[in-house]
């Protein structure tokens, strides 16, 4: 666990407390981005906004998440990680507060987008910055704590934030978010020290992660997983409805705890097998495999389905950001970068593509077969690219291609 120039070993339990740290930052990006869905009548009636346009507030926050968070971190690339870190969590922080204190929509649309640079900013940062600190043999588990903060966010943020909104206003609910956050940033700016082998990447590092075939087909599968999963997810409610089921809070409670406990659980098993490309493959036929027959049951029957349908949605993005980081070692900034945007993107155009088809006459009962589907086309698609790339060495930024490139389609350590 080399932390700085010089190699000084760090403490095991340092390591731990920092990327607790980390993940408990992103306990606050995920309270952030879900329990905003929650809060939008109460904002609407506030604001005296129709749900058609405080809807909006949720696409601006994912957009400027999946797009201009990319480009922000490309112009701080000379900066260092820990700057970064600190930078976005403290720009979080304010437009959370900003949100708070919002006054009109126009003033919400602004804050809402900058919560959601600093948020697309942060995230893929702190995931390398965590697999950095605890080193090659605890990568799973670092890459666990940060994700597992995100996934808790359904599961501790969402709930808590509606609670706090029910008896003293939406309002309240953001300003819970941003005490999380502060915690975050007090803790990084006190323990995070400067971090080797995570270095920002500028704009044209990350679009040449893009020419290898390997990161491109990773990203476009975790594209396609996240319009299958959290764009179903969108549609939740109806799909209950359909299914029978009236205790809608207890099952979206379900479908977080099962995210909660597969994000968890997935790196310890993944630093014991080393196989994340397997993985992968694994999880994606999973999710299809929840997905697929949630038409055919109802009432009690499909809650189990929901348990296990985020358990595979949230243990995906482990084994998946453990690949790309071995698919690219001297870039991982960038390509997880470019894997958080495709999952905000996957997310925005599976509740568009949802939105679309039912309003082209699809009942909701059957989105569940059309997201399994596309959960097929990105197992297929995993799949397909393992076997045309495997054995291909993929180039370094700077053209020319590694030694010791890996030939089996999972991870590996390019050793020097």
């Amino acid at each position: 666990m080399r932390l700085d120039p010089r190699g000084d070993a760090d403490e095991g339990g340092d390591t731990v407390l920092r990327v607790l740290l980390l993940g408990f930052g992103a306990l606050a990006v995920g309270t952030d981005a879900y329990v905003t869905a929650g809060l939008l009548p109460a904002v609407g009636r506030d604001l005296h906004e129709p749900a058609s346009v405080t809807g909006q507030l949720v696409t601006v926050f994912m957009l400027c998440y999946a797009l201009l968070a990319p480009l922000v971190g490309a112009v701080l690339g000379r900066w260092g990680v820990r700057q970064v870190l600190i930078g976005a969590l403290a720009l979080f922080c304010l437009a959370n507060a900003g949100t708070a204190v919002a006054p009109s929509l126009p003033v919400l649309v602004v804050t809402r987008g900058l919560a959601g640079v600093a948020a697309g900013v942060f995230m893929p940062v702190a995931a390398t910055a965590a697999a950095a600190l605890a080193g090659p043999e605890r990568r799973g588990r670092a890459l666990t704590v940060v994700l597992g903060g995100l996934s808790s966010g359904t599961v501790i943020g969402v709930p808590g934030g509606l609670f706090l909104a029910g008896h003293a206003g939406w309002r309240a609910a953001l300003w819970l978010v941003t005490g999380i956050g502060v915690v975050s940033l007090a803790g990084s700016l006190a323990l995070l020290p400067e971090v080797s082998g995570a270095a920002m990447p500028g704009l044209r590092e990350r679009v040449v992660q893009l020419t290898d075939r390997r990161v491109a087909i990773a990203v476009l599968t975790t594209f396609l997983q996240t319009v299958a999963s959290l764009g179903l997810y969108t549609y939740l409610v109806p799909v209950l409805d359909a299914a029978g089921v009236s205790a809608h809070q207890t099952a979206l409670w379900l479908w977080g705890v099962g995210g909660v406990t597969g994000s968890f659980l997935v790196g310890p098993l993944l630093d014991r097998t080393g196989r994340p490309g397997a993985q992968v493959a694994v999880l994606l036929a999973a999710l299809a495999l929840c997905l697929a027959p949630l038409p055919l049951l109802s009432g009690a029957a499909v809650l189990p389905l929901l348990v296990l349908w985020g358990a595979a949605g949230w243990a995906f993005v482990v084994p998946q950001q453990h690949r790309l980081l071995g698919l690219r070692p001297s870039g991982g900034a960038a390509v997880l970068a470019l894997n958080s945007s495709a999952t905000y993107l996957g997310g925005s155009a599976g509740a568009a593509l949802g939105g679309a088809v039912l309003s082209a006459g699809l009942a909701p009962r059957h989105l569940p077969l059309t997201a399994a589907a596309v959960a097929c086309m990105a197992c297929a698609l995993h799949l397909l690219g393992r076997r045309l790339v495997a054995g291909a060495p993929h180039p370094a930024p700077d053209g020319r291609p590694h030694p010791g490139a890996e030939r089996n389609g999972d991870s590996h350590e390019v050793r020097s």
